[in-house]
């Protein structure tokens, strides 16, 4: 999961290092740390942002820590899905059940549409539909990805499958 934090720190020597500690101690994995030193909030403190990837972390469990800490927790915001695919699907789409596709993947609870695109030229002609998924790592995209083609075999459907190696 990625969290996005919003934090207020107090204007002193080594604040930053004492509020990333706690994120650290339960296993958080870094990815940004905006510290904006020359702002001031209406308290007199300094507003930083800390995005950071985590698995195992109770966000109460650590929102509670950095308070006991003295460190003010603004803003938290998670982000389940991290990883993102682009796959596009040719064929009689609509008339196949659009909302039965986009079901079955969203019920994983591993993936889920996030945008679609569809072009219809006309009744009898086939459609075309460029589907972003979001998942939460890379194998449950693959799992995704595999899961569409197998509803586009069973569909009539053609499924062209993201070119990036590091999805598939």
């Amino acid at each position: 999961m990625r969290v996005s934090m919003d934090i207020e720190l107090k204007d002193a020597p080594g604040q930053l290092v004492y509020a990333l500690k706690p994120i650290s101690e339960f296993k958080g994995n870094l990815v940004s740390v905006v510290h904006h030193h020359e702002k001031r909030t209406p308290r007199g403190t300094i507003p930083v942002q800390v995005v950071f990837e985590t698995e195992s972390l109770s966000i109460s469990t650590l929102i509670k820590k950095l308070e006991e800490l003295g460190v003010g927790v603004i803003r938290v915001n998670e982000e389940k899905y991290l990883e993102r695919g682009t796959v596009v699907l040719i064929g009689h789409i609509v008339h196949t059940d659009l909302e039965d596709t986009i079901d079955t993947i969203d019920k994983t609870g591993y993936a889920e549409v996030v945008e679609l695109h569809l072009s219809m030229p006309s009744i009898n002609k086939s459609s075309s539909a460029s589907f972003k998924l979001d998942a939460v790592g890379k194998k449950e995209l693959r799992d995704a990805i595999s899961l569409l083609r197998s509803i586009a075999n069973k569909k009539d459907l053609v499924l062209i499958e993201p070119i990036e190696s590091e999805i598939l």
